[in-house]
Order: structure tokens, then sequence, then C-alpha cells
């Protein structure tokens, strides 16, 4: 099945909510705990891109040209978006959105928004299964208002809310406006 520039809101296991970053402390190679990333099933979500191509022998849709998820007050757009699901027992598939996704796969300058706080990679990961998000590139960059953390991966396990930002052989980088902090 491919579809030329349209929407596909069946899809609603994929959400990358906000990226919330607290910054009391700077650590070398640990991000501080990420509340605000979690999975949410109960927002509808509106997926764009310029093609998409599904694969139902391959259980695989691939989102391509302009990718743009949004969720609430959370947005996600990347150059390309590829989503592996299992099919379901039921005949459940992407087109329903039935399907039981399992991994996401993001490629082409990855943007994440949510509030005041913005993640920016070249490509990125999302296991369902684990819960686990992965953003790689040269240079991952967090915002949080005026606090910025850049690295070359960071890994937040979604069940717990911590994430780590790794320096990839150079040195993490971390810039934490005082008066972010919340007040006492």
């Amino acid at each position: 099945m491919i579809v030329k520039s349209g929407r596909l809101p069946g899809i609603a296991a994929i959400i990358l909510a906000g990226l919330i970053m607290s910054a009391p402390a700077a650590r070398a190679q640990q991000a501080e705990r990420m509340t605000g990333l979690a999975l949410s099933g109960d927002e509808p979500i509106q997926i764009e891109s310029d093609l998409l191509k599904i694969d139902e022998s391959s259980s695989k849709a691939t989102f391509t040209g302009n990718v743009k998820v949004v969720q609430g007050e959370t947005a996600l757009q990347a150059g390309e978006m590829i989503v592996y699901y299992n099919k379901s027992e039921s005949g459940g598939s992407v087109a329903s959105g039935s399907a039981d996704i399992r991994e996401i796969e993001l490629f082409k300058k990855v943007l994440i928004q949510s509030g005041t706080q913005t993640a920016t990679a070249d490509a990125g990961t999302f296991n369902m299964a684990d819960e686990v998000l992965v953003l790689t590139g040269d240079k991952v960059v967090l915002t949080d208002a005026d606090n910025v953390f850049i690295g070359c991966k960071l890994t937040v396990q979604m069940k717990t809310g911590q994430a780590a930002l790794d320096s990839c052989g150079g040195r993490v980088m971390i810039q934490l406006d005082p008066k972010s902090r919340p007040k006492k």
C-alpha cells in the first residue's frame, strides 16, 4: 500500500512524548531524570509525510519526506520514519491502526519538541517492548529553556525516566542557567 502526502491517524502506539530535562546538577555521563518522556495512548496522534509505503508481508511501514508526528503538545519531525510491527492474531495491521508496534527508526535529521524542551539528532530508534529511546548523531542536542546538553548519543529508559548522554570519544557539554531551577 502506498499513500502519498497522507495521514495515518491509527498508529496510536507511536508516542515520543515530550523531552523534559530538569537540570539541578551536571553529571559527566548521566543526564537527569526525564519524567516527561512517556507512552500515552489516550490522545489522538497525527502523522504526515510525503510518501507512505506499507509492506504487510514484511510488517513494515515507511514514511518518507517531511515526516511530522503530533500528539498533544509533542511534535516529532524527521526525513524518514520506519515502523516495524508484529502481525496480530486478529489480523491487525498498520493500515487499520491495530498493529502491535515493536520498533521505530528515525532518520535524516530528527527533531522532538514538547513545551520548552527540544532534542535534535541525526537518527533515532525507539524499542517499544523495552521502552528505550536512543538518539544518535555527530551532535545530539537537548535544550530545556536556557539549559543545553550536547553529546552524540542519548539513551532514555522510558520505564524509569533515566537518561544517559554519551560523549562518544569527546566530551559531554552542558550549559546550565541557574535561573531555570525551580524556586523553593
